[in-house]
């Protein structure tokens, strides 16, 4: 088959990989390849088990691989054939030098812009798909007009929305699809036949078009304004807990404002996934980098109370466990940082399980998709961790169960068969509240929510 255009993604991550697989269904008369380095990712992509859990991605990926969807390895290929390339790098937060800590480390896709010119023989337009600093583009031109050979590339920006655990709802109907590009006439051409490629599916009312600064910066914007809101709820859970409220009742009156809206206002033991933290620093310190301290305060704020929220958690479970949790088994309900996902990274429950085990508890992780995960993300850590997939079996002979992740399948569970099981007085700790906490205090639970008043059987 002749395929109108060659569109290759470098990357095959949680973005990469199910971007291209809805591109490759909805645009059939476009060739999509996905690249890269990592050889075992790759081979997951082309077996029956993809290395990703995202509802109603298998399918997709199985309806279009091999057809006009690939996966390969063979990068220099790959990009020489390519017309339009999404860049898709991991982009984390730099662990050393200037910047350590908040910026971030764009080794890798600075690799990426070096591999594309040193492969590329035609003119090609470049999509900056990783979240990314603010004139990050304007870098990535400099290296990519750096050739002698009179190669033309265009740099346009095309921030992720995504949320794992709904990627591919996200991606068939998202709130908007943002592209920047220059606008000059190259740069507009360029940014029309992205356009067209979207509008296969996505109303032309629903694809806004910026210059190439406001799209890359308005990713990072936001993530921090959904992150402040998780924190500015968690931080009135606090106060609710003190004050005898319900932090429910208070999302929903506030929520219930059509000038704040509900979404993000669930209190919880804190965010976690792979961008609010990396994208709020990274936010933070380009607010240093133009001198503006007060505006880089005030969002580092933000992550300051997750981290705040999470340590609050620990503590009170200790506390309520008359002040020693030693020895004592704890159960681990979930271990991704939301429902719906394998993905743990910077989820709550890492640091959890650390302080737990400083305390010296006995912890016992169950979770229906993460805990391969779990088991490197703990494989350094020193004390007592069993990881079990039955959540009846990590509770057999627990003093407490700490609920970390909102799986559907928590609210299912026989509490009352769990109850029976468990050492005596027998605690919940819901860090979600997503459970009967009324019912669970009448099985026999001490019940201790989020920004509620605990439920107990102590005078």
């Amino acid at each position: 088959m002749e395929f109108k255009r060659n569109i290759l993604c470098i990357g095959a991550g949680y973005v990469g990989g199910p971007t291209m697989a809805v591109i490759a269904q909805k645009c059939p008369e476009y060739r999509v390849e996905v690249v890269d380095i990592n050889e075992a990712r790759i081979d997951a992509w082309n077996s029956d088990e993809i290395p990703i859990y995202e509802p109603g991605l298998d399918e997709v990926v199985k309806e279009v691989r091999d057809k006009n969807l690939f996966f390969s390895t063979d990068i220099p290929n790959g990009i020489k054939k390519a017309d339009i390339i999404f860049v898709s790098v991991n982009t984390p937060t730099k662990t050393f030098g200037e910047g350590a800590g908040m910026a971030s480390d764009l080794q890798y896709w600075e690799k990426t812009a070096h591999e594309i010119v040193a492969h590329s023989d035609k003119n090609k337009i470049i999509v900056e798909k990783s979240t990314l600093p603010v004139r990050t583009a304007e870098a990535m031109e400099r290296i990519l007009k750096a050739n002698s050979r009179g190669i033309k590339f265009e740099v346009l920006s095309n921030p992720e929305f995504l949320a794992e655990g709904s990627a591919v709802r996200d991606l068939y109907e998202p709130d908007r699809v943002l592209i920047g590009a220059h606008r000059s006439d190259d740069g507009l051409e360029a940014e029309r036949e992205l356009v067209d490629i979207y509008a296969h599916w996505v109303p032309r009312e629903r694809i806004i078009t910026t210059n190439l600064w406001s799209s890359e910066l308005s990713k990072l914007v936001a993530n921090a304004f959904l992150a402040q809101r998780i924190s500015s709820i968690n931080a009135i859970s606090a106060l609710c807990e003190k004050a005898d409220a319900d932090v429910s009742e208070i999302s929903y009156a506030v929520g219930s404002d059509s000038r704040v809206g509900a979404k993000f206002l669930n209190s919880s033991v804190g965010f976690g996934g792979s961008c609010f933290k990396k994208d709020i620093l990274n936010l933070v310190y380009i607010a240093k980098s133009y001198g503006l301290a007060e505006v880089a305060e005030y969002w580092e704020w933000v992550v300051r109370m997750n981290e705040y929220q999470k340590e609050r958690f620990v503590r009170r479970i200790v506390k309520e466990m008359f002040n020693t949790v030693a020895g004592k088994k704890i159960a681990l309900f979930g271990f991704a940082f939301k429902a719906n996902t394998g993905d743990t990274r910077e989820s709550p429950a890492i640091m959890v399980t650390e302080r737990l085990l400083e305390e010296r508890a006995l912890v016992s992780i169950t979770d229906p998709k993460a805990l391969d995960n779990a088991k490197l993300d703990l494989s350094e850590m020193n004390g007592a961790v069993t990881y079990e997939p039955d959540p009846y079996k990590a509770a057999d002979g627990a003093y407490a169960i700490a609920v970390m992740t909102e799986w559907q399948e928590y609210k299912d569970l026989d509490f009352e068969k769990i109850y029976a099981s468990m050492k005596k007085p027998a605690f919940i700790f819901d860090g979600r509240n997503i459970l009967d906490h009324k019912k669970l205090y009448e099985i026999g639970f001490n019940v201790y929510p989020i920004g509620k008043s605990a439920l107990t059987h102590f005078e």
